[in-house]
């Protein structure tokens, strides 16, 4: 069997696999890494996911890189200028001639007296045939997101089979689906569904957002006319690092807000979609939720899209819960029936640790749910492994930055001390184990049992605060008794 050795291997060629790659190379120069990509192109999310008006729910000061500004006049950006923006940085900095297409990662092993990692990987060949690859690698840096690419959430609802029409879950949308025309029902309220339906009100002859439970949406200009005033007037980097602690602080500030005063926020929340809907719309019912603000992430929509299609008429919200599909569409608990061309299930991701990746140390399977995270991204007792996760309450890529920041310097520590092994483990027994999502969000509580556990205190326990864990990070010391070197 084929193996290779790299210093450093990457999982993931997706916003934080091309932001993994950047660092690598800037910080650790003479560290040799490979990426393994399991499909066959550069994106990640921003490639799989094809639906009609996919967008980041983030502005693009703060999902962008920290080292990469942002220079479309769209701050609230799309999918593919995302995607772009992705394959623009590989591009650029030479990171796509480190990237193997088409490697699936499936275990990974880690032994002690050897100090590295066997990492196990399935290749589709030209042909079309599988075959395992292996690698051996010093520090192994996932960077595969956190839900599973190869299908959605979909609850199980009665009478699937008797529908007539076409059902499709966004993951899994292809272009041939043809809703020009048609009646559209959107079962979800999340960014996805908040994204869907007005793009479809474009051309669909009618559509439905089909609820449970509200969600909070807030609208925000998709253009930002004080960061285009101040690119317009200073140097491209100082104008967006302007820009991205401006947004960052408000973010922060917003989120502190909600976190304490929660019903000020709600009413302030509530007060925009009544202006935006008229004074007629019945906002207690399709648009006030049964939690506080920041109990789950807010929808934002660019430009009141979503209810500028409710104005008009394109686009309507309906609140209620499913009895069964029928031949003609869905039938509703209180018997009334919405008909339906096309059924579209935005109902969620399937979150998935580490990307399902089977990881053991020293011939012990890690169960990560009785796992705890170190500063967000390493895990107890599993030496020279990180992996990227972003923030539930701001951009992505923000924390991942920091991540990337923070394992170059693990990894340029070690090489000054001779130390082959860093391993994070816990000797206080004051520290007990929590959630590491305090999300009520339905695809987090279906999954919360699975993921890793964060601690009661630093540096187990997460605080979602940038500024935080900019001093954390960036600055905090590499050698703090808790991390373990040998």
């Amino acid at each position: 069997m084929q193996q290779e050795h790299f210093d450093v291997l990457i999982v993931g060629a997706g916003l934080s696999g091309i932001g993994a790659g950047y660092h690598l190379q800037g910080k650790c120069p003479t560290k040799s890494y490979v990426i393994l990509e399991g499909r066959d192109c550069i994106g990640g999310t921003w490639d799989l996911f094809r639906y009609p008006g996919i967008r980041s729910d983030s502005d693009m000061f703060t999902l962008g890189y920290s080292f990469k500004p942002w220079t479309d006049p769209k701050a609230i950006a799309d999918g593919p200028q995302i995607l772009n923006y992705v394959r623009e940085t590989a591009s650029e900095n030479g990171i796509e001639k480190h990237i193997r297409f088409r490697h699936r990662v499936k275990r990974a092993a880690w032994s002690t007296p050897d100090a590295r990692w066997t990492v196990e990987a399935e290749r589709i060949t030209d042909e079309g045939a599988t075959e395992l690859v292996r690698f051996t690698c010093n520090f192994l840096f996932l960077c595969s997101g956190y839900y599973k690419y190869e299908a959605g959430y979909t609850p199980e609802f009665s009478g699937v089979a008797d529908f007539a029409g076409r059902i499709v879950h966004p993951q899994k949308w292809t272009e041939d689906i043809d809703y020009a025309g048609k009646r559209v029902v959107v079962i979800g309220s999340g960014a996805t569904a908040v994204t869907l339906v007005p793009e479809l009100a474009k051309a669909a002859a009618q559509v439905t957002m089909l609820q449970r439970s509200p969600t909070y949406v807030v609208s925000r200009p998709a253009q930002d006319p004080v960061a285009n005033k101040l690119r317009r007037n200073l140097p491209a980097q100082l104008a967006y690092h302007l820009i991205r602690w401006r947004n960052v602080m408000w973010g922060m500030f917003f989120f502190q807000l909600s976190r304490r005063r929660p019903a000020k926020v709600k009413d302030l929340i509530l007060k925009g979609v009544q202006m935006a809907l008229g004074p007629d719309y019945d906002v207690a019912t399709h648009f006030t939720p049964r939690y506080n603000p920041w109990d789950q992430r807010l929808c934002l929509v660019p430009d009141g899209d979503l209810f500028k299609a409710i104005r008009e008429k394109r686009a309507a919200v309906v609140t209620n819960e499913i009895d069964t599909f029928t031949r003609n569409g869905i039938r509703l608990k209180d018997g009334s029936e919405l008909v339906a061309d096309i059924i579209v299930t935005a109902t969620g991701l399937v979150l998935q640790v580490v990307g399902g990746i089977e990881v053991s140390v020293d011939g012990r399977t890690v169960d990560f749910a009785k796992t705890l995270t170190y500063k967000g991204m390493m895990y107890a007792d599993v030496p020279n492994m990180a992996s990227a996760f972003g923030y539930t309450n701001a951009s992505w890529t923000l924390k991942c930055d920091l991540t990337c920041e923070y394992v170059c310097r693990l990894i340029n520590y070690m090489d000054r001390h001779n130390f082959r092994q860093c391993m994070p483990h816990n000797d206080d027994p004051e520290i007990t184990a929590q959630p590491s999502l305090d999300f009520t969000s339905g695809y987090v509580q279906r999954s919360v049992a699975k993921m890793p556990k964060q601690g009661s205190k630093r540096p187990w326990r997460l605080y979602q605060n940038y500024a935080l864990d900019i001093v954390s990070l960036r600055f905090g010391r590499i050698d703090d008794g808790v991390m373990q070197y040998s």
